[in-house]
């Protein structure tokens, strides 16, 4: 974690470019940062209630009589959705940064994401509505989906979230982020679900020394124009029913801004994958199933004489797996994946990621005599770590 914001490559799940923002982080206008702040935050966060802002809903004594009867509806439903889900919410603060987190149940289990986390193992939890910090330790880090799994030592009193089906979401769906932006406690941001299907990632940070970026391509994203800003990473976004549909995790950076975010295009984690890794990983301490799709190969990015990229190299082939059984050899080229091309190993990751373990993938290599050939490969399943 920390406030050195992560660039990483944008791509529709459908292969549409995104307000016109190609594949590559040096291809203007959109990348990606992560939302957690660094040591040193523009805002100051706090480590006590009484210094930080006050997470607790405000409510109004009277509204305007001239205020749309509709207008009223839907104020009256943001306070009672604020009022329920708020107290599930939680900050997470290390030596490095800090993020947010959603109560995942009463045993003192927490969500949030693996960039939040970093490489620390111990943890303060503070709940964006007001409480002492406690103590809290890392169960799992999932970095290949930017999902991690913290617990409180002391769970008394925590207040588990309502998890919603977000297969079931719609795009114009109205929905709030809460968490803790710049780590002002409590805040809460609206918007809608402006897409479904999208597919992010990031490219892996080799650093020893900053905790951001694991390397996550993440699937099935949902976009929206709730405001993700640095610390509302491992919140939560919520539907008006009250139920956390997704973990916002990215916002988009436009380089025409400076650098700066481009308004109104975040990107959560679909609650329906977060809470199938964390179930996994309270059950059995680590994630058994990840759904991703693999070839079986170990590759790296291959340029050509005319500083073009070609594809990825095959530096290590597993033994048993579905290349090793086609044929895929060290040495040789992959240069696309069912007539889509591979343009580097980001690319060749987000294409996995849109199959499944099973899948049967025809995949054209370059041989190391210059010859091509396409070989059919049955893709296993990527080990979570």
């Amino acid at each position: 974690m920390g406030e050195s914001t992560s660039r990483v490559a944008l791509l529709a799940a459908a292969a549409m470019m995104l307000a016109g923002c190609g594949p590559g982080v040096n291809s203007p206008p959109a990348d990606i940062f992560f939302g957690t702040p660094t040591a040193t935050p523009t805002v100051t966060p706090t480590a006590s209630p009484s210094g930080s802002p006050s997470g607790s809903p405000s409510t109004s004594p009277s509204r305007s009589a001239e205020a749309a009867p509709g207008a009223v509806a839907l104020e009256t439903a943001y306070e009672r959705v604020i009022a329920k889900v708020l107290p599930s919410i939680v900050q997470i603060t290390t030596a490095n940064g800090l993020g947010s987190g959603i109560v995942y149940d009463r045993s003192g289990h927490i969500i949030t994401n693996a960039h939040v986390v970093g490489r620390a193992n111990q943890f303060k939890v503070t709940l964006a509505t007001g409480s002492t910090p406690r103590t809290a330790k890392l169960v799992e880090s999932f970095g290949l989906g930017d999902l991690a799994v913290i617990k409180v030592d002391d769970p008394e009193g925590l207040t588990p979230a309502v998890f919603g089906d977000s297969s079931k979401l719609r795009v114009g769906q109205i929905v709030l982020a809460m968490g803790n932006p710049l780590g002002l406690s409590g805040s809460v941001t609206n918007g809608i679900v402006s897409a479904l299907g999208r597919t992010v990632s990031e490219p892996q940070d080799d650093d020893p020394e900053d905790e951001g970026s694991p390397g996550a391509t993440i699937t099935g994203a949902i976009q929206t124009s709730a405001a993700i800003n640095p610390g509302n990473s491992g919140g939560a976004l919520v539907n008006l029913s009250g139920e956390v549909i997704g973990i916002p995790t990215l916002a988009a950076l436009n380089p025409e801004l400076g650098g700066g975010a481009a308004p109104g295009i975040g990107f959560a984690i679909p609650s329906n994958t977060a809470t199938d890794i964390a179930t996994q990983i309270v059950k059995d301490g680590k994630v058994t199933n990840t759904h991703r799709a693999a070839l079986g190969v170990t590759v790296q990015t291959v340029i050509g004489i005319d500083g073009r990229t070609v594809g990825v190299g095959v530096v290590r082939v597993s033994r048993g797996s579905g290349a090793s059984r086609a044929g895929v050899r060290v040495g040789d080229v992959i240069i696309s994946i069912n007539n889509v091309r591979i343009t580097g190993t980001q690319a060749l990751s987000e294409l996995l990621a849109t199959l499944n373990p099973g899948d049967q993938a025809k995949v054209q290599l370059l041989r190391p005599n210059g010859s091509t050939s396409t070989v059919t490969v049955t893709l296993g399943e990527l080990p979570s770590s």
